[in-house]
């Protein structure tokens, strides 16, 4: 079954006067959503308590749950005693997401910083296949690990790369954020043709059964000569990308992903769009 639903609380939750993130399961469920992604992305710093309380709120109102790991994972970090951190990061994401009874965990793979791109991916590599050890030796490989697409040029996150890191291990499902590809390939996603070629790429490499529920990130995103500047709402008329070819992508295939909206600041609404268009569209 394909899923919509928000990244985080918007500023309509907030004008409503909820604060608590399990508040968010009613809110999203009552506007007609199917899933919620909580960020982790300054550090997981949730007790065992506040996260079981979270994920029997969204058992409550049926809405599936992720979670992102911390921003700052890098797996191309030269120095091995910082890449050891981003383990613990996303382990630590993993064990809170476990707590909450969801499924999927998308994390950002890496920078390239000083090195080759080729030498960052190929380090990056090798450090997902020690995550993958680390998955099996603490029981997570029920969960998916989703590598993210990226939108700056000085990180690593091709659709390609993404693509290859997945090839790894079944652990791993690509997060395509087409927000973040149109930016870091300066507006390259316009048609149906534009997508279908992404998807038909990923397809032919990890096959139909993998990328049926893969992992979506969407929202118009400004950009400049280096990639992503910020994420943006679907009022934006000048940055792109635009859902609706997407969709007729999706449907064409008979995808099943898992879609979160992160426009900037009106999650829930860009989100109920997605889902009436990709309704709408008759095949």
């Amino acid at each position: 079954m394909i899923e919509f639903g928000p990244s985080g609380n918007d500023e309509e939750f907030y004008a409503a006067g909820y604060k608590h993130t399990e508040q968010a399961a009613k809110y999203v469920h009552d506007k007609g959503l199917d899933c919620f992604e909580y960020s982790f992305g300054r550090g997981v710093n949730m007790g065992e308590g506040k996260a079981i309380s979270i994920g029997e709120a969204f058992a409550r109102e049926n809405v599936e749950i992720s979670v992102h790991a911390p921003y700052f994972i890098n797996f191309s970090n030269p120095d091995d005693e910082m890449a050891q951190k981003s383990f613990g990061y996303v382990l630590d994401s993993a064990r809170a997401l476990k707590r909450m009874g969801g499924k999927r965990l998308v994390f950002h793979p890496a920078a390239q910083g000083k090195m080759e791109r080729e030498k960052a991916v190929e380090l990056c590599e090798e450090r997902l296949k020690r995550l993958c050890e680390y998955i099996y030796l603490n029981n997570m490989e029920d969960l998916m690990f989703c590598p993210e697409t990226m939108g700056k040029t000085a990180q690593i996150g091709t659709v390609e790369e993404v693509t290859r890191f997945c090839k790894i291990d079944k652990v791993f499902t690509p997060c395509v954020d087409f927000g973040h590809v149109n930016a870091r390939e300066q507006g390259s996603l316009k048609t149906e043709e534009d997508y279908a070629a992404r998807l038909e790429y990923m397809i032919s490499q990890l096959g139909k059964e993998r990328m049926d529920g893969f992992h979506v990130h969407f929202s118009k995103i400004k950009y400049g000569a280096k990639g992503e500047i910020c994420h943006l709402t679907f009022d934006d008329e000048v940055y792109g990308p635009e859902f609706a070819p997407l969709a007729a992508a999706l449907k064409k295939r008979g995808l099943h992903p898992y879609i979160v909206s992160e426009s900037a600041g009106t999650q829930s609404r860009d989100a109920l769009m997605m889902k009436n268009i990709y309704n709408s569209i008759d095949l």
